[in-house]
């Protein structure tokens, strides 16, 4: 009895589970408040007649790492009207170390080559890469000259991303990360997806929705 009354309970919660992971948007018309949150008040996109996604993330998030695959996968086959933003969120200082770190990187032109390696460097092996001496031998190690990193680094460029990024989140309701926002209406969160595919799921029921909208609306 204590067996049978056991693999019921085990069942049970694997049903639970299965009907959580299951995407949202394949079986119910999505809803908000169950499967997204709305951007209160939405945010201004950056090219008209396209549908922008932007992520926020942090390099020291184990969920974004984990959500890297999910995402890349995506990237292969998302839509031609879709603009993809990578945000690094920032709530404290070192988030912050890292945000600067991107948009380094991102004005060196070397930003996707070394994402990656940013996630297994803080991540797996434990680096900080919050200062800019090891900013400056990090960055060296992909090729990119001292010189060039302390400039970008330092410039009006990045320190102007900093100053917008301080407020992005905020601005968007992003109190946690991975998050994606769909043309700065819609929050897709893990909290409500459930699963990080369940979180890709949606954003594409969302694509397809704003793809499909009158302009204007």
């Amino acid at each position: 009895m204590i067996r049978i009354l056991f693999g019921l309970a085990l069942s049970i919660a694997f049903g639970q589970w299965s009907a959580a992971a299951q995407p949202a948007s394949a079986s119910k018309p999505l809803k908000a408040g169950e499967d997204y949150e709305l951007v209160n008040p939405p945010q201004p996109t950056a090219e008209i007649g396209k549908v922008e996604v932007m992520e926020f993330f942090w390099y020291g998030c184990p969920h974004c790492l984990h959500f890297e695959p999910f995402l890349n996968e995506w990237l292969k086959r998302k839509p031609a009207n879709v603009v993809f933003i990578r945000q690094p969120a920032i709530f404290n200082a070192r988030w912050g170390a890292h945000a600067k770190a991107f948009f380094t990187a991102e004005a060196l032109g070397v930003a996707e080559k070394m994402h990656a390696d940013f996630f297994d460097s803080i991540q797996n092996q434990k680096m900080a890469l919050e200062s800019e001496e090891d900013l400056a031998k990090f960055f060296a190690g992909h090729g990119v000259k001292e010189e060039d990193f302390r400039k970008a680094y330092r410039s009006f460029a990045v320190d102007a991303k900093m100053r917008q990024a301080e407020g992005m989140a905020a601005r968007y309701g992003v109190d946690g990360t991975p998050a994606l926002v769909v043309n700065g209406k819609y929050r897709v969160t893990g909290s409500l997806a459930k699963t990080l595919d369940n979180m890709i799921a949606i954003t594409d029921a969302l694509i397809r929705l704003e793809s499909s909208a009158k302009p204007g609306k």
